[in-house]
């Protein structure tokens, strides 16, 4: 068993690496999906890609939350339920709706994102399987918790909706790029990641513990240099694309 001093220490040191890395991929082109290159070695099937990365979290996350300790509340099990939600989508149903169209990835993404999903899975399975505090039934009346669910579902809404839009532009058996319109789309480039951002923020804030908040940092940490990045792409690829548009954040960036 873990002592929660050497648990704090390492998550701090893990949170320190997402500070650090954040600035690291301003300037890297990460090269997956619209960015990929062959330069970064062997690649795989775009889909199986997805599901490789993504499924470990699941399996990490539950191993740790039921083997663990604590005794787990209600509200614990909500944290849970609402976590693999999210990855039921990301895991199970986001990799058979993409359209391939001979996309694929390269292995060294797929590792990194391995490595990410198990650690990630760990501090949060952990914590909440052996080093939790209690939360009793009143934290569902606890203004956090209800903001917390209120901004996971609203970003979850606009993380489907804006994935839905994207797809659709492929509707008919369509292959390349067109630029999306609608919903948020009007204001900026990538309101599937602003939604994401905006779900971990959401599960973080419901359930109030460095380890949710190491996510939201890392998830903030990895998606806003994506979405510049498409930002970028958008406007070097259209010469018609829309001038007001922001990358991730409406009026500001």
């Amino acid at each position: 068993m873990i002592s929660e001093t050497i648990f704090n220490n390492l998550l701090y040191v893990w949170m320190g690496l997402a500070v650090v890395i954040f600035p690291l991929l301003l300037k890297i082109t990460v090269p997956y999906g619209r960015h990929t290159t062959n330069t970064w070695g062997p690649t795989l099937n775009n889909k199986w890609g997805w599901f490789l990365m993504e499924a470990p979290v699941v399996i990490v996350f539950s191993w740790y939350f039921f083997t663990g300790t604590a005794d787990k509340s209600l509200p614990v099990y909500f944290f849970y339920a609402f976590f693999m939600l999210h990855y039921f989508n990301r895991v199970f149903v986001f990799p058979l709706r993409i359209k391939e169209n001979g996309k694929r990835m390269p292995w060294l993404i797929v590792f990194m994102a391995i490595f990410f999903n198990y650690t990630n899975g760990f501090f949060n399975g952990y914590w909440f399987g052996t080093l939790s505090p209690a939360y009793d039934n009143s934290w569902f009346y606890d203004p956090r918790f209800i903001i917390g669910v209120i901004l996971f579902f609203g970003g979850m809404y606009i993380n489907v909706t804006a994935d839905q839009t994207l797809f659709n532009l492929r509707k008919g058996g369509k292959k390349g790029y067109y630029i999306p319109y609608g919903g948020l789309f009007k204001y900026i480039s990538s309101p599937n990641l602003l939604g994401e951002i905006i779900e971990w923020l959401g599960w973080a804030m419901m359930s109030w513990c460095s380890p949710s908040f190491s996510f939201a940092l890392w998830t903030m940490a990895n998606l806003i240099p994506r979405a510049l990045d498409h930002h970028h792409w958008y406007k070097r690829r259209f010469e018609n694309y829309p001038k007001n548009r922001k990358a991730i954040f409406p009026f500001w960036i």
